[in-house]
């Protein structure tokens, strides 16, 4: 599905109070200036070093929104909209840093999928063994030093602004006899242990002093992720499961419906959105709108990026408005720091997001892909029964009050 250089792509792979309680569920809570400071001086006084001084137990994330609550008999279910980030790496174009603060001005938590490998210096790339690969090998290379530094700085700041961090693993191999597509759960429990070790042990891996830690305990809080390019769900989902993680975002497309569970996971895949224009749909990712508009060129000829960057935000809000006027499904759009065509992808989500949140409702709840399964895994099992029966575009028979109400 991705076929593109490693110059092409970086980690490719493809509220209302009543929803979580009085805290409602926005990552801006920090602010600017003194509030912000004061959250950096709180987190580091609890902190406790972990290992080598890689992360630190800082204790709870902050601006998470309170203990999820049922809803009430009858009552509309909230519209979550989930924006996540494969790769998660900053390599100084500054695109880490503008959704971080595109998130806290709309008051949006995400979920960055981090790679591994984006924290080991190429000099150490004989740490890595990919299943089925040569030592070191990687489809995406690696990140220059000042680059691995910057990550570190951003994946901080993010997990301080509430945001989540799950996996996106290593080496992002696609095809290939090497490809993650034919990796054994075995393998995969290695992949994820070496993305552990990479994250954890960053330290001693690139021996940088002038970073500060991770400010989490990552075995704790890694509860998901997504695979390069949407494959190897299948054998993946037992090592999850023994490992004790609740969702899994690697389903290769589904349909604008209310998640269910696989193998234990909630099961959360990019999903088929109407394509204005064509009376196909499109999958809710940068890369799926890349590969219909110019056949997975980045560097199409200029004149067409002002009608596809519409054309892509489009696709984003028809899907949120569906699913808000409809059966309200949980709405994913995944995205990668990437300038590929201009820039237009990260433009058209910039300009999604705006448009949900600046418009949005009380019952309209931008979170992360954690938070969701915690509202979901909250909720009364009859009720999430009779949301997971309805279909895309399908409205409550009698509207929400008689619906729920029968549950």
């Amino acid at each position: 599905m991705h076929a593109l250089s490693r110059r092409d792509l970086l980690g490719l792979g493809v509220g209302a109070a009543t929803a979580f309680g009085i805290a409602g569920c926005s990552s801006s809570g920090a602010g600017d200036g003194a509030d912000k400071q004061r959250v950096q001086d709180a987190v580091q006084a609890r902190s406790k070093l972990i290992g080598d001084g890689s992360t630190a137990d800082s204790g709870a994330q902050p601006h998470q929104p309170e203990r999820p609550e049922r809803l009430e008999p009858g009552q509309t279910p909230p519209q979550f909209v989930v924006f996540s980030w494969d790769g998660a790496g900053e390599v100084g174009n500054g695109l880490f840093p503008r959704f971080l603060k595109l998130a806290k001005d709309h008051g949006a938590a995400m979920t960055f999928f981090l790679s591994g490998l984006y924290l080991l210096p190429e000099s150490q790339r004989h740490l890595y063994e990919p299943p089925n690969n040569p030592l070191g090998a990687s489809a995406i290379g690696y990140l220059a030093d000042e680059h691995i530094k910057e990550t570190l700085r951003y994946v901080r700041q993010a997990w301080l602004d509430g945001h989540e961090i799950g996996t996106h693993f290593n080496g992002h191999f696609c095809s290939g006899t090497g490809t993650v597509k034919l990796w054994t759960p075995q393998q995969w429990q290695s992949e994820i242990d070496q993305a552990m070790e990479f994250v954890t042990k960053w330290r001693t891996h690139t021996g940088f002093t002038d970073i500060e830690p991770l400010p989490f305990d990552y075995r704790k809080e890694l509860v998901g992720g997504r695979t390069p390019c949407l494959l190897g769900q299948e054998n993946l989902l037992p090592t999850a499961r023994s490992l004790g993680w609740r969702y899994d975002a690697s389903s290769p497309g589904g349909r604008q419906k209310w998640p269910r569970k696989k193998s234990g996971l909630w099961d959360f895949p990019l999903q088929q959105v109407p394509f204005p224009g064509h009376s196909f749909e499109v999958l809710s990712m940068d890369y799926n709108m890349l590969a219909n508009q110019s056949r997975n060129s980045t560097k199409a000829p200029p004149a067409n990026y002002p009608v596809w960057r519409q054309q892509a935000t489009d696709a984003y809000v028809k899907g949120f408005q569906r699913a808000y006027e409809t059966n309200r499904a949980p709405f994913f759009i995944g995205n990668h720091f990437e300038q590929w065509n201009g820039g237009i992808y990260m433009d058209a989500v910039e300009e999604a997001l705006k448009q949900i949140a600046d418009g949005r409702k009380r019952d309209v709840h931008l979170v992360s892909f954690r938070q969701l399964t915690d509202w979901l895994d909250a909720q009364d099992p009859e009720v999430i029964d009779r949301l997971q029966r309805m279909d895309v575009g399908e409205r409550p028979d009698g509207g929400w009050n008689a619906y729920l109400s029968a549950a």
